[in-house]
């Protein structure tokens, strides 16, 4: 069991357990609730991983306990009783393994996600519709909130792009792996002649940093654009410019918010998005620096195919990374990703040689 604890670090999580102990009996510790909410969830999350621990260091048990029954005596029921326990064993341990390869300081973030349509009009914004479809079904089999920031439909089918916010614990950590871009292979449904088309579609990932961390943005780097909110017609028309367009010059970055009712609201949401693209450009920045020092390991980034989605004349999902694939093409399309996203954690961390 040391290895197990090696890896969890266990007792430097009960360490840090016993500090907040300490903090929440402390005087006015809840006087200050965004710090008291942040501790909280640093607390959830180190306790879903000492009692993950201890829970496999249970099963472990049991099983030796069984298994010695089942040969020094002969006993059919305590064999059959262990295959059931290490098979509970087996499966809480591979959960807990990708656990620790979510080990990215951001990676127990929330994630905002920006989905956008290739060159190829109709056929490019349906195939983001149906990405961003794939993302909430995702969220929603994790009970993950979803919230959406802007959406900006197709002119005839579709959408152009769409941003939204997917909270829940390790939103980040298991979304990084579909930022890049998607691939699809289909008999359009566009298409009266019945063609086969190929359509791409973007989804970049990006934490959802606190407020707490240093991102220095300067006023002047800045150009803010307001314009009238999309949307319902009717009485839920907005008759305000209230929808806000920040352009970060150097960057060239530019995110929108048109969901809130307010223009300051909706500033306020842009500026958070925006300030979360800028931490992950700066942690992309490192990991290529990282990655060049270590022989030019594969980078995650805009232009690259991370992955396709061909429904005909087969079907087929396939990861061009870590190269795990599966024929579920429908499935996959509603939301089961976590073959790729525990596969794509693996691929990440696996010496070079093992990437080509």
């Amino acid at each position: 069991m040391k290895f197990f604890g090696g890896h969890f670090e266990v007792d430097s999580k009960k360490a840090r357990l016993t500090e907040i102990a300490q903090m929440e009996a402390m005087e006015g510790f809840w006087d200050d609730a965004d710090n008291a909410s942040k501790l909280q969830k640093e607390k959830s999350l180190l306790n879903d991983v000492v009692l993950t621990y201890e829970k496999l260091k249970e099963d472990s048990e049991e099983f030796e306990i069984l298994n010695e029954y089942a040969s020094d005596d002969d006993d059919e029921d305590s064999g059959s009783e262990a295959i059931v326990v290490f098979g509970r064993f087996k499966e809480s341990f591979l959960k807990a393994e990708q656990k620790v390869l979510l080990s990215e300081e951001a990676d127990p973030n929330n994630a905002i996600i920006n989905i956008n349509a290739g060159a190829g009009g109709t056929e490019s914004c349906d195939w983001a519709s149906m990405l961003h479809r794939m993302i909430v079904r995702w969220a929603e089999s994790k009970s993950f909130k979803v919230k959406n920031l802007d959406f900006q439909a197709g002119d005839s089918a579709g959408m152009k792009s769409a941003t939204i916010v997917i909270e829940g614990p390790y939103a980040y950590g298991l979304l990084k792996s579909e930022s890049g871009v998607h691939r699809l292979v289909r008999i359009s449904p566009f298409d009266s002649n019945a063609r086969r088309h190929t359509s791409f579609a973007s989804l970049y990932v990006s934490p959802e940093v606190d407020d707490d961390i240093e991102i220095e943005i300067n006023d002047s780097d800045l150009r803010i654009d307001v314009y009238r909110s999309g949307g319902a017609g009717g009485q839920s028309v907005n008759t305000t410019d209230s929808a806000v367009r920040i352009t970060h010059k150097p960057t060239n970055i530019v995110v929108t918010c048109q969901n809130e009712r307010s223009q300051l609201q909706n500033k306020m949401q842009a500026m958070k998005v925006l300030r979360s693209r800028l931490y992950e450009l700066e942690m992309q920045k490192k990991r290529e620096v990282a990655a060049e020092a270590e022989a030019n390991k594969r980078k995650i980034e805009w232009g690259s195919q991370i992955r396709s989605y061909v429904l005909h004349p087969y079907k087929l999902v396939k990861d061009h990374r870590s190269n795990f694939e599966s024929s579920q093409a429908d499935k996959v399309l509603d939301g089961d990703l976590d073959g790729f996203m525990d596969s794509f954690l693996r691929w990440s961390v696996a010496p070079i040689e093992e990437q080509s």
